[in-house]
C-alpha cells in the first residue's frame, strides 16, 4: 500500500515532468491492484498554496480535488484524533512541519509506504518511503 505525498500528488495528476517515470510506474501499477492512499491534509495543502500562489493548478482547487476524488482507486484519509495526537510523538527526531507530521503518521498508522521526494521525510527512519 502506498500513501502519496502533497507534491507527489500534484505531480502525478497534472504530469509534472519531476515525478521520475519509475514513480510513475509505482503509481500506476498500485492502482491497477490496490488503494492508493492520501492524507486529508494534503488538500488543506493544496488550498494554502494555491491561495498563498505558491502553485497554480490547471483548474480550480475545488475542481481538480472533486476529480481526484472521483478515482476508485484514490482514498483520502481524514486527520483523525489519533492521528493528530500520534503526529506530535513520532519516534526520534522529525522536524515542526504540521502536514509533514500527519502525512508520516497517517503513512505509519496504515503500514504504507510514502512516496516522497522530501529529503527531510526520506532521511527520517521511522517510515518507509519510496523515491
Amino acid at each position: 500500500m502506498i500513501l502519496l505525498d502533497t507534491h507527489i500528488l500534484i505531480w502525478w495528476v497534472d504530469d509534472n515532468p519531476r515525478l521520475p517515470k519509475k514513480i510513475k510506474k509505482v503509481i500506476v501499477d498500485t492502482s491497477k491492484k490496490s488503494t492508493i492512499l492520501v492524507s486529508s491534509i494534503s488538500v488543506w495543502e493544496i488550498a494554502l498554496l494555491v491561495k498563498k500562489q505558491k502553485i497554480t493548478l490547471l483548474r480550480s482547487v475545488d475542481h481538480w480535488i472533486e476529480e481526484i476524488e472521483k478515482l476508485p482507486f484514490i482514498k483520502f484519509l481524514p486527520v483523525d484524533n489519533q492521528i493528530a495526537l500520534k503526529s506530535v510523538g513520532l519516534p526520534g527526531a522529525f522536524h515542526g512541519d504540521p502536514a509533514d507530521r500527519f502525512i508520516v503518521t497517517t503513512t505509519r498508522e496504515h503500514g504504507a509506504s510514502l512516496i516522497t521526494a522530501d529529503k527531510r521525510i526520506l532521511n527520517y527512519p521511522h517510515v518507509q518511503t519510496i523515491w
